[in-house]
Formats: C-alpha cells, sequence, structure tokens
C-alpha cells in the first residue's frame, strides 16, 4: 500500500495544476478516461475562477489518505482478529487485542505520518533556502545548471537558454521549477499541515479497523459461536474491502471492480496466514 503521507501531496499537485492552467481538471480526466477530444477540448475552454474549475474541494486533497489509512487499518485489524480465531480465544480476548493493536497502530501511524511530513518540508525548504542563496549569489550558474538539466531532456541548447532567461526573471517560479526538474522535490504548499494529515490517517485507521471488530462487540450476551462470530467479521471486512478498493480504482487504471477484487484477495490472504499462525501456535502449545 502507498504511504498516507505521501498520497495527499500528490492529490494536491495534481489538483494545483488546475488553478495554474486555464482548464477543469476534473473534466479533462474524465475526457482522458472517455478518450473523448471534444470534452477534451471543453475543458481547457474553461478559465480559472469558472464555477467548474472550482469543483474539487479541500476535503479531495485527503481522499487517497482516507482510502489508504483505511486500508491499514482495517486489513491490519482483520489480521489481528484471524490471529485470535486461529489460536481459539475468546470473544474478549479478541475484542481486547483488536481494539488494543488497532489504537496503538492508528496512533503510531498518525503520529509517524505528521512527523515524517514536517521533517520533509522542513528539508525540502532548507534546500530551497540553499538554491535561493546560490541564485542571489551566483544567478548565472543557476540558470546555466538550469539550460543543462533541460538540454540533457532533449531540448535545443538555444531554447533552453530563452526559455530559462526569460523564467529567472521570476525568482519564485524559477526556484520552484529548480527543485522539481534539479533535486526531484516539490515545495509544500502554504495550505500543508502535517499535524492535520497525521489526524487523517489517525482517524481513517480506526474508522475502518472498527469493521472486523463490530460482530464481535454488538453480539456480546448472543448464543452465536466464536466460528459464527469469525464469519460475521469476515463478510463485514470483505464487503469494506471492496468498497474501499473500487475507490481506490478513482487513482488507478485500474477498473473499480479489478481493485476492489485485487484488494480483496490481498486482504484474504493477509487473514489467512495471521489465522493459520495463530492455529499453528494455539497447536504446538496444546501439544
Amino acid at each position: 500500500l502507498l504511504s498516507p503521507a505521501i498520497m495527499p501531496k500528490l492529490k494536491k499537485s495534481l489538483d494545483n495544476a488546475s488553478e495554474v492552467g486555464m482548464r477543469d481538471l476534473v473534466q479533462a480526466r474524465k475526457a482522458y478516461d472517455e478518450k473523448n477530444a471534444d470534452s477534451s477540448k471543453q475543458a481547457h475552454k474553461l478559465t480559472v475562477g469558472s464555477p467548474a474549475s472550482e469543483k474539487h474541494s479541500d476535503a479531495s486533497d485527503y481522499l487517497k489518505s482516507i482510502v489508504y489509512g483505511g486500508l491499514d487499518g482495517i486489513i491490519t485489524t482483520f489480521a489481528v482478529v484471524s490471529g485470535a480465531a486461529g489460536g481459539g480465544f475468546g470473544i474478549e480476548v479478541v475484542l481486547v487485542l483488536g481494539f488494543s493493536n488497532m489504537f496503538a497502530d492508528a496512533l503510531s501511524m498518525g503520529m509517524g505520518d505528521a512527523l515524517s511530513t514536517k521533517a520533509q518540508n522542513a528539508a525540502i525548504m532548507k534546500e530551497r533556502e540553499r538554491e535561493a542563496w546560490e541564485f542571489e549569489s551566483y544567478p548565472e550558474g543557476e540558470i546555466a545548471e538550469m539550460v543543462e538539466v533541460y538540454t540533457k531532456k532533449g531540448m535545443n541548447e538555444e531554447d533552453a537558454r530563452e526559455i530559462v532567461t526569460k523564467m529567472s526573471k521570476y525568482k519564485d517560479i524559477f526556484l520552484d521549477t529548480m527543485m522539481v526538474e534539479e533535486l526531484g522535490m516539490l515545495v509544500p504548499g502554504d495550505d500543508e499541515n502535517p499535524a492535520f494529515d497525521g489526524f487523517v490517517t489517525f482517524s481513517s485507521f480506526v474508522f475502518f479497523g472498527l469493521f472486523p471488530l463490530l460482530g464481535y462487540l454488538f453480539t456480546i450476551g448472543s448464543n452465536l459461536s466464536e466460528t459464527e462470530l469469525f464469519g460475521i467479521s469476515i463478510c463485514m471486512t470483505g464487503v469494506m474491502l471492496f468498497i474501499l478498493g473500487a475507490i481506490k480504482s478513482q487513482f488507478t487504471t485500474q477498473s473499480w471492480w479489478s481493485s476492489g477484487f485485487e484488494i480483496l484477495v490481498f486482504g484474504g490472504i493477509t487473514a489467512s496466514v495471521s489465522f493459520l499462525i495463530g492455529w499453528l501456535v494455539e497447536s504446538i502449545i496444546s501439544s
């Protein structure tokens, strides 16, 4: 699974293109999926600030973190439930292990997301400060570096020098472009909030991680056997895995059913291994 710390940045960088470029990025993506040239032309005719160019919201920037954080949460928790079920533990033990593991992992992932994003942004901005100092001290050298970058990509040297020279008149644009082209670093936006990124990851992990436990939680005191409760957990987890996989297809080239089935199989394999290990350990201890 892709790291939740990375996914909002990728989504944000793509969405920012719709604000800078004179087009509706949502319609442009749809046109590409449908291979509709007329729709693509229409998307490029829409100007910045029009209603269509504002379709995406701040919430969409975190959609990928929600999906991938949720997948980690539900698969991790279900693996714990499967291991406990395979080991023959009672309902109380399953719930204790499930909830304690879920919150511990969610907190770890959320804090890790926030701290890693903060550290990454700090490192990027430090490099940008260095590039800015070098640009102020020796602009000709920085321009020459950018010309070399573009010529190595196949651009004519004369064209590259003309483009870079004109770009250098706009310091911030030049520096941000240089960060990407030379160092492969995307400068974080002013609205990035590592703490909120971590909170989104934590919340998504907990919310979706609850589903494998709901069958046990809401049937306390019932006459259902442990096998039947585990079966309910399997069904609820399987449905949510498929749904999350289908949603994940919005960020890939896979069809919704293929992506949903893939995640369902992946989760099933993980749970099966955990169940078998739990059963094996319990068998060894019992003997």
